[in-house]
């Protein structure tokens, strides 16, 4: 059961975030206009609340879940380096401070 989760992805780059975050920014802002002018004509102020929640609803579904579309750009990660020797699992600063006091 677990396996399925695992499975999912639940990453998404740095060009996906901005990207997620200008299209919740968009359709929140666009919302919100049509919510109020609605609102305005027919007078009724519930009905912008309405617009504007349905507005959120939506910006959550196409933002929240790491779509494909938020995933194109992946980080490119440096090789790793192979620990050789019996120092280099201390941390570098106490490498430093073993210099400084000898």
């Amino acid at each position: 059961m677990l396996s399925i989760f695992k499975s999912i992805p639940s990453h998404m780059d740095y060009k996906g975030q901005k990207l997620a975050e200008q299209i919740f920014q968009g359709i929140i802002l666009i919302s919100a206009a049509i919510g109020f002018v609605y609102g305005l004509i027919v007078e009724q102020f519930g009905w912008t609340v309405y617009i504007v929640l349905a507005g959120f609803v939506v910006s959550c579904v196409l933002t929240l879940p790491p779509w494909p579309m938020y995933r194109k750009n992946p980080l490119s990660w440096q090789p790793l380096i192979p620990d050789i020797s019996p120092e280099s699992s201390q941390k570098p600063q106490e490498i430093v401070k073993k210099k400084k006091h000898k």
